[in-house]
């Protein structure tokens, strides 16, 4: 098990200045974005700094959705800047981009495709230390401040790939749930259904002990390496808060305690998949964001067509959970019961369905796109989607169930619409 340090509280955001002076550190990397680079939580970032004498420079080009190419100018940035640590303030996005610098800076003879996952890179492993890096995350999603997993699109190909590492983890996450209160509504939602899946996907992933082969050593050991009853453990208590708090953080922006609870759910889902891996909804959803043709989603502020992460996963998620189910039928009747359906008499050859309906209904509530035709994707994208999907082997891998091109194509068509 790895896990990034994390400190919870309203307001510990004013510490993170301190932490700099008590690593002795010189010269501080901020990454943010555009948007977060107008908010109050990086006014609170850099306020601490500014406090505590820390010397730093902002890199606030990050991508909403980051490319490969975007990646690559803030690696050269970090080059450039030789810091000694780094702070990122904001979603996955900017958490991710900001890993990224940090390790290539870190390693500056590595090419760009040395630790991207393979097959698309060569998955080689890190064996250089990286420069300490404070996350402070603003969404109630990603978990990106627990896990060694940086994602990105892969211009190239039309697909998001990584790099996962346990020696990208954060030094230090710092959970501050102020922060959250200035995300817009389908923000909310959308890194909201990030954690769902967090949560639904690591608890119903193929068991550790049946993951093959073993690796010969345990540096080759993945990030991701099934359910496991630690895992198990931080996932059931994240779907818990989502069932509970999601649609209230969603609904009412003035709620600070399900936003709060939301900001902590994200860092359980975190530590529970950053240990036990996603499978099939984040596989798929890689060529959903990846192929975008002209949506762009409400309340995001970008200049580009954006699937937003959080959505491009929940949209299969009731096709992927009725196909997994019977290898693990009790773990998805536990999850319907959890997000509110009625199991009393519920059958175990039932529970594909029941999880499947219980997820369609929680998404009709929330107002979600009508499945992937509503993003501008048809039938005769499904080879596309498929052929996209088949270079996630770190995830897919990890699904209960084995699947086959045929079963991917199946699996697209029956999320062109959900309701």
């Amino acid at each position: 098990m790895a896990v990034s340090n994390i400190r919870y509280g309203e307001g510990v955001t004013r510490e993170v200045g301190m932490d700099l002076n008590n690593l002795g550190v010189r010269n501080v990397c901020v990454m943010t974005d555009k948007n977060i680079c107008q908010l109050p939580p990086m006014k609170a970032v850099l306020d601490s700094l500014t406090t505590n004498g820390i010397n730093f420079q902002i890199y606030d080009n990050v991508r909403v959705e980051p490319t490969d190419q975007s990646f690559m100018d803030a690696i050269e940035f970090a080059k450039k800047g030789e810091f000694d640590s780094y702070v990122a303030i904001g979603g996955g996005s900017v958490i991710d981009t900001c890993k990224t610098a940090d390790l290539y800076a870190s390693s500056p003879e590595s090419d760009f495709l040395d630790y991207v996952n393979a097959p698309i890179g060569k998955g080689k492993p890190v064996k250089v230390t990286l420069k300490p890096l404070i996350a402070v995350p603003t969404t109630a999603g990603t978990g990106s401040e627990t896990t060694g997993v940086a994602i990105f699109d892969y211009k190239e190909l039309k697909v998001k790939t990584g790099i996962a590492s346990r020696a990208i983890k954060p030094y230090l996450g710092i959970i501050d749930p102020l922060h959250t209160l200035y995300m817009p509504e389908r923000v909310v939602a959308n890194s909201g259904f990030d954690v769902l899946c967090h949560a639904l996907e690591s608890y119903t992933a193929l068991p550790y002990n049946q993951r093959s082969p073993c690796p010969s050593n345990p540096v080759s050991r993945p990030a991701y390496q099934g359910s496991n009853p630690i895992s198990d453990v931080w996932a059931i208590h994240a779907l818990q808060i989502v069932a509970k708090y999601l649609k209230r953080a969603i609904r009412n922006p003035e709620d600070r305690e399900a936003r709060a609870k939301m900001h902590l759910a994200s860092v359980f889902a975190g530590i529970g998949f950053g240990n036990a891996g996603v499978h099939l909804c984040h596989g798929m959803s890689y060529p959903i964001s990846g192929l975008v043709k002209k949506y762009k989603a409400k309340d995001y502020n970008v200049d580009h067509s954006l699937v937003p992460h959080g959505l491009s996963v929940v949209l299969t998620s009731p096709a992927v959970f009725t196909f997994t189910a019977p290898m693990c039928p009790e773990r998805h009747l536990e999850a319907a019961q959890i997000m509110g359906a009625n199991i009393s008499t519920a059958k175990m050859k039932d529970a594909g369905i029941i999880l499947a309906d219980t997820l369609r209904k929680f998404l009709f509530d929330l107002n979600v796109d009508d499945g992937l035709a509503a993003l501008g994707y048809s039938k005769a994208d499904i080879p596309a989607l498929v052929k996209g999907t088949l270079p996630q082997e770190r995830v897919t891998k990890l699904s209960p169930r084995p699947q086959t091109e045929e079963e991917l194509s199946t699996l697209f068509e029956a999320s062109m619409k959900l309701y």
